[in-house]
């Protein structure tokens, strides 16, 4: 698995459009509101070059993508914290995601509703940051009233728990996200367990028009200045044009691509943006046969990193043989990586690279 992302917005923005050309699940679209009522859920292949390039020198049998999962939810809408449209109820299918693709609309339609009647992206994402805030605040309200009472009964956790809570909730009130919260040891597992909406890295997916994609228009503008002084980036999608491109055959797509001038695939960019806020890397196996592509956060040990495999591997874990990408492309084997010295033994400290090819050693 790659990342789990789900997907938020106003009604009308595009989700399920956008959620469609990147999946083609065939989720239902339409110009009311509401069209979503079950999350749409897609698992899409993580397109990657590299693998394909090892694929190529080596031959597998079977070689294995890894994936990611996105989660589309019904639009949220102003109120939704106290009922409004749908209330806040699907929030609940994304509390467990990774990351947050947020999508905002940027495109007229005269066919497709605005909630407000008009086009304001910034206005249309603050509307919403500000249901997420509100909902995260709910949540903090149950937690707070359960841990007083523990703590009315002597609990010493409760007591923890009840600082960090009523932390997050004074940075919550005062309009910021969950993500400004920075705890350490103890007090980071306790707000970890909130599953915060705005403790998630997210960004936004700005759903465009032809013309906007051709020429920056002031509502593009607009909105990717505004994600700027947020620190947010974002990824633009003409929504309607990918659904198009995602009808036609492979070889189609690239040529249609390039006579836009677009670069690459919507799923390609979005992809890059979600591992970039996450901070993933992606290394390698080969076994029996089989070559797989795993994602992990930057930073992780090579024991945890053969853990995602299998536990037995991280519990038995003795070493791990490693080569990285571009010597194993320039030396075509891993036997003639090893003759050159480039394919290293590596202990239990090694934090895994991007691109690295592992194979690890262990004993049960």
């Amino acid at each position: 698995m790659g990342f789990r992302c789900g997907i938020v917005g106003l009604p009308n923005a595009g989700k399920s459009t956008i959620f469609n050309a990147l999946t083609a699940a065939g989720a239902e679209v339409a110009s009311y509101r509401f069209c979503t009522i079950q999350p749409n859920i897609g698992i899409v292949p993580v397109p990657d070059k590299r693998l394909e390039s090892i694929a190529r020198l080596i031959h597998p049998k079977k070689v294995i993508q890894t994936t990611l999962e996105f989660f589309d939810i019904a639009g949220l809408v102003k109120g939704a914290s106290q009922g409004e449209g749908l209330g806040n109820q699907f929030l609940d299918h994304i509390r467990n995601v990774d990351a947050i693709a947020h999508i905002v609309r940027c495109f007229e339609n005269e066919n497709v509703a605005h909630d407000f009647g008009s086009i304001d992206p910034v206005r249309d994402a603050e509307v919403v940051n500000t249901e997420l805030i509100l909902a995260d605040l709910q949540t903090l309200e149950k937690r707070i009233g359960r841990a007083e009472k523990l703590h009315r009964v002597g609990s010493k956790e409760a007591a923890v728990e009840l600082e960090v809570y009523q932390e997050v909730q004074t940075i919550l009130n005062r309009g910021q996200v969950a993500s400004q919260y920075h705890p350490a040891g103890e007090r980071q597992a306790i707000f970890l367990d909130l599953h915060l909406l705005t403790a998630k890295p997210s960004f936004y997916v700005i759903n465009v028009d032809q013309k906007e994609l051709r020429e920056e228009g002031f509502c593009l503008k607009a909105m990717t200045e505004w994600a700027k002084r947020q620190g947010s980036r974002v990824v633009v999608i003409c929504g309607d044009l990918e659904a198009e491109i995602s009808e036609l055959k492979e070889e189609e797509r690239e040529e249609f691509r390039r006579e836009l001038g677009l670069e690459g695939s919507s799923l390609e960019r979005l992809i890059r943006v979600g591992y970039e806020v996450l901070d993933l890397v992606t290394f390698y196996t080969t076994v029996s046969s089989e070559l797989k592509a795993w994602t992990v956060p930057k930073g992780t040990p090579a024991p945890r990193a053969a853990g995602k495999i299998h536990s037995d591997m991280e519990k038995g874990f003795i070493r791990a043989e490693v080569v990285s990408f571009d010597d194993f492309m320039a030396c075509g084997s891993e036997h003639s990586a090893r003759e050159r010295g480039l394919l290293r033994s590596e202990g239990k400290d090694y934090l895994i690279q991007d691109g690295d090819i592992v194979h690890f050693r262990f004993h049960v």
